[in-house]
């Protein structure tokens, strides 16, 4: 820290970086003071166990608990027990029941099923641990047989992107009712009969030009056709000229 100072110089502007200034010919010092050669770094052990001799000396361990037998298990309290004794003893407020079971300890009765000691029977040539993971075939990374099966999984995801974004195209954005599929519909109208005199409804004809109704209808297609060129109402006059 410069020595050019004016004022009161305490040893707390050492640690401010925004009072601390750099000396003539020496870059900024930056950081904070370490503490004094007697300080002890690390977490203190709380912990009073007699240190290396006792360590040394005996080996602590758990010690079997004697109040219970081995393999017994503690029971819970049976309150639907307490209950019906506390009711047949002539107690009915919640004060009573609490005194009562205060006083009175009813643990529930273990099935013969949970008293039995479950014991797994583990086969002699068991290997514990994680499996090993199995090699690699080299001959399937000589050919790049990973890169063609991802290469066709992302083929068939392509396929299945494409095939939703199509169905979102074609349905569009547009609920169909049944309103707007019935304006989009447009019924068959059939041609009205000719006009026949009422003497003649019944009469069939007694001649007939063609050689069989398929030829009829070719005849009559190609005139349908032809008629676009010619004049009169029908299409049986001349060709006309073309319009521009």
């Amino acid at each position: 820290m410069a020595q050019d100072r004016i004022g009161l110089y305490r040893d707390s502007m050492n640690d401010n970086p925004l009072l601390a200034k750099s000396q003539l010919g020496r870059p900024l010092k930056r950081g904070f003071s370490l503490p004094p050669d007697d300080f002890t770094y690390g977490r203190p052990n709380t912990g009073k166990d007699g240190g290396t001799a006792e360590a040394m000396g005996n080996w602590n361990a758990a010690l079997p608990s004697m109040t219970s037998k081995p393999g017994e298990q503690k029971r819970d309290r049976d309150f639907i027990g307490l209950n019906r004794a506390a009711i047949k003893a002539g107690l009915v407020t919640s004060g009573e029941h609490y005194h009562f079971r205060a006083n009175h300890d009813i643990r529930r009765k273990m099935s013969p099923s949970e008293n039995k000691i479950r014991t797994r029977r583990i086969p002699p040539d068991m290997t514990f641990g994680i499996s090993t993971r199995p090699s690699t075939p080299v001959f399937d990374l000589l050919e790049h047989k990973y890169q063609d099966r991802w290469l066709q999984q992302r083929r068939l995801t392509e396929l299945t992107n494409r095939e939703k974004q199509q169905r979102k195209i074609l349905n569009g954005n547009i609920y169909e009712t049944r309103a707007s599929l019935l304006r989009k519909y447009s019924p068959v109208v059939e041609a009205p009969p000719l006009w026949h005199m009422p003497r003649f409804e019944r009469v069939h004809p007694h001649l007939e030009t063609f050689r069989s109704p398929e030829a009829r209808k070719l005849a009559f297609r190609a005139h349908s056709h032809d008629a676009t060129s010619r004049t009169g109402v029908f299409g049986h006059g001349i060709y006309a000229a073309a319009k521009s």
